[in-house]
């Protein structure tokens, strides 16, 4: 395993991030506790959840098994650097509260806090990300709360989760006028297929030194071999087929030059972001630990120059960054 500093911190975190959203919904207890004992194993130190997966509104369903998994002992939660979001409703639907819907009030985040740590029965989060950005909410009471968190030990790093480039710019100039540290990581939907990224979050992140850990890598599937898979006979839903026939010219390109190089579709996919610049770790997020392990001979897939340019010809990025992107 390769490990790499986390934005422009001191904080160094594992190439591949263990994403946990299928813990739960997808994955059993037991199912999930062998995932992160197979991920710790291969080194990965870096693992990401949320308040709200599992998808039952106020119960924290998956941060309770990343919880029962540190409760095992062993050292386990020393080994782990630990993500986390607020931002979510979390009241329960036979209890509404118009302070616990979505949102970043102070309030709210020192209270998500304190639930997050006593659902993963630890004393700090490493990493505590916003979820969404909240533009009805002033920085200033953001900032406040989560530097409380963070003077009280149970907040070590802010991060951000699919920010805009100028949410992004704004929450650090004022986090700068404070005088504190700010944000040093953005969680933002990047693979492939989804590049828009590209044009102004990747550059208000290289300038302000967040890292950038990008979430669904393999495109929900799709650069996973879906042609291939599909001809095999392996079910998918009819949303799903459509995507896949939306993009199947891509795709047939696609799957036929990692044919060429004789890597699994997913592995190049992974290993193209790994190669963008700013990329700290994508989130992976298997369901089994045979998809856990086959993430990663990725690591150690270098593509060349001119691998890169054919994948960028295939799936073409938005032409540039900004301002030059929308000038020129």
């Amino acid at each position: 395993m390769k490990y790499v500093h986390l934005g422009r911190t001191g904080l160094r975190v594992s190439r591949f991030c263990l994403g946990t959203m299928n813990f739960g919904p997808l994955a059993t207890q037991e199912e999930s506790f062998g995932v992160m004992d197979a991920g710790l194993a291969a080194g990965i130190n870096f693992f990401d959840t949320a308040d709200v997966y599992g998808w039952k509104r106020g119960e924290g369903v998956t941060e309770k098994i990343v919880g029962h998994w540190f409760g095992q002992g062993g050292g386990r939660r020393e080994k782990v650097v630990l993500a986390t979001k607020v931002f979510a409703q979390m009241s329960r639907e036979d209890s509404p509260d118009p302070n616990w819907e979505r949102g970043l009030s102070a309030r709210k985040i020192v209270q998500e806090c304190e639930n997050s740590l006593r659902r993963m029965q630890t004393d700090y989060i490493d990493l505590y990300q916003m979820h969404h950005i909240d533009r009805t909410c002033p920085w200033e009471e953001i900032w406040q709360a989560m530097e409380t968190l963070v003077a009280q030990g149970k907040v070590l790093y802010v991060g951000s989760s699919n920010f805009a480039g100028w949410d992004i710019a704004t929450a650090c100039q004022t986090a700068g006028r404070r005088n504190i540290l700010g944000l040093v990581a953005e969680q933002s939907l990047y693979n492939l297929t989804e590049r828009m990224v590209e044009l102004e979050v990747l550059p208000a992140c290289r300038h302000y030194g967040l890292g950038v850990i990008p979430w669904s890598p393999l495109a929900g599937g799709l650069l996973g071999g879906a042609l291939e898979k599909a001809k095999t006979g392996r079910r998918a839903d009819a949303e799903k087929l459509k995507e896949i026939e939306q993009h199947r010219p891509k795709l047939e390109k696609y799957e036929a030059l990692c044919a060429r190089l004789g890597q699994p579709p997913a592995a190049v996919a992974l290993a193209w972001l790994l190669h963008q610049p700013g990329v700290t770790a994508p989130i992976i997020g298997p369901r089994t630990i045979a998809q856990l392990e086959g993430s990663l001979p990725a690591l150690e897939l270098s593509l060349s120059a001119e691998t890169l340019k054919e994948l960028d010809e295939i799936w073409p990025g938005p032409g540039g960054s900004a301002p030059e992107a929308y000038a020129w």
